[in-house]
């Protein structure tokens, strides 16, 4: 049957097919990301030591009962939030960082909880965290729709008067010579030499801003540091 334009007009199934699709798609890639983490967990915590210096900063005069590291990798981000939070919970996709964090955790006495779970679709309840760290983790959502979701996922579980720290990759990053964003792989090299492609979305500061403003999030301020962009944001003022 045609449509009022010429067109095919098809059996009325199409747009749930294709949405089905574009599920199915962003769930494949959702897997590869932790598939690529799980095989470098290993060599990659050990270059992952020490929180960055903006996460002390961000902390400094904050705390809560309830705090929450997504994309918490080895843990190493959980260690500075459970000095200032009741209880910690650090959530990370990759089955075998998570593992790492535990046992990082136990060894140096940090009470934290652990869950594995997607940045775009958080398994904590409604305004339930004071206090979060989402760092160098937006960039490896593989469509710009989960990304964003996740930022009003990260709305949705953070309480009223809860404060958050947003990082991603940055253009103003100086191995980038690009003035907008994109999508790239950057390769992970294995001791031995073997590579593993890693996805990422480059940010350049207007996006990243954005979809911040986007979002469902508060956002007090933008600022980019040491190529990355950053972001302080509140559940105050959030969107319903």
């Amino acid at each position: 049957m045609n449509g009022p334009d010429g067109t095919d007009g098809g059996n009325g199934n199409e747009s749930a097919d294709a949405a089905s699709g574009n599920e199915v798609s962003v769930d494949a890639a959702v897997e590869s990301v932790r598939e690529t983490y799980d095989r470098i967990a290993d060599h990659f915590s050990t270059t992952r030591e020490h929180p960055w210096p903006q996460i002390p900063a961000f902390l400094d005069g904050r705390e809560g009962a309830v705090g929450l590291a997504v994309g918490c990798g080895n843990g190493r981000h959980v260690e500075p939030l459970a000095e200032r939070c009741d209880r910690t919970v650090g959530l990370d996709l990759s089955r075998a960082l998570l593992d790492i964090a535990v046992d990082r955790a136990g060894k140096r006495g940090v009470p934290a909880a652990w869950l594995q779970g997607d940045a775009a679709r958080l398994p904590l309840r409604r305004d339930g965290v004071d206090l979060a760290l989402y760092v160098a983790t937006l960039h490896h959502l593989p469509t710009a729709a989960a990304r964003r979701a996740s930022l009003d996922e990260l709305a949705r579980v953070l309480a009223p008067d809860g404060s958050a720290l947003v990082s991603a990759w940055s253009t103003t990053h100086d191995r980038f010579d690009a003035e907008h964003g994109f999508d790239t792989v950057v390769d992970w090299t294995l001791p031995g030499g073997e590579t593993v492609p890693r996805y990422y979305h480059i940010y350049d500061p207007e996006e990243f801003a954005d979809d911040l403003g986007a979002s469902g999030l508060a956002v007090e301020r933008t600022f980019t540091d040491r190529g990355n962009c950053f972001a302080v944001v509140h559940g105050e003022g959030k969107r319903t």
